[in-house]
């Protein structure tokens, strides 16, 4: 004897699901989801030099920094502000001035500047971030990178207005 996948009952249950799943999705209210603030990270100031000059690129280059700028709450991308990038390379150490520089971010929130590689110091790779403007509260980061082979390093920022 044959079984009978698609009958009245069964098509009738899933159309009622779909229904039932589809209408709701059209009634519920749409909620924001808020996004938080980035906290400092331990160590992320260490060797930081306020007033690090905005460059095209720190030292020789080959290894990139990149990453995103945006608004706590809404999530909306900030253009404009700048990020200061320092860290242990091939050319310097993270206290040596010339391994310091900072950057803006685009219209998009997104920020990228090119430096020497990241080499490891105290046992790991790792760069430091900082927001430091009067628009937001001041920010530091010190991700570390899962390789010391690796060519990028990505940081990300949300921002609380002051």
């Amino acid at each position: 004897m044959p079984i009978e996948l698609l009958n009245r009952r069964t098509l009738l249950a899933t159309g009622g699901a779909i229904l039932a799943a589809g209408v709701h999705g059209l009634v519920a209210p749409a909620r924001a989801q808020v996004l938080a603030p980035t906290p400092s990270m331990r160590g992320g100031s260490n060797n930081y030099r306020p007033g690090a000059p905005i460059v095209d690129r720190i030292g020789g280059g080959g290894f990139w920094m990149t990453g995103t700028v945006r608004r706590a709450g809404d999530g909306a991308p900030l253009g404009g502000q700048r990020v200061q990038i320092w860290a242990h390379t091939t050319e310097g150490h993270e206290r040596d001035p010339q391994s310091h520089g900072a950057t803006l971010t685009g219209a998009d929130g997104t920020f990228r500047l090119e430096m020497p590689q990241i080499v490891p110091a105290f046992g790991q790779p790792h760069g430091h971030l900082a927001y430091d403007d009067d628009e937001f509260e001041t920010v530091f980061l010190r991700p570390v990178m899962p390789s010391a082979a690796d060519k990028t390093l990505e940081a990300h920022f949300v921002l609380q207005p002051v």
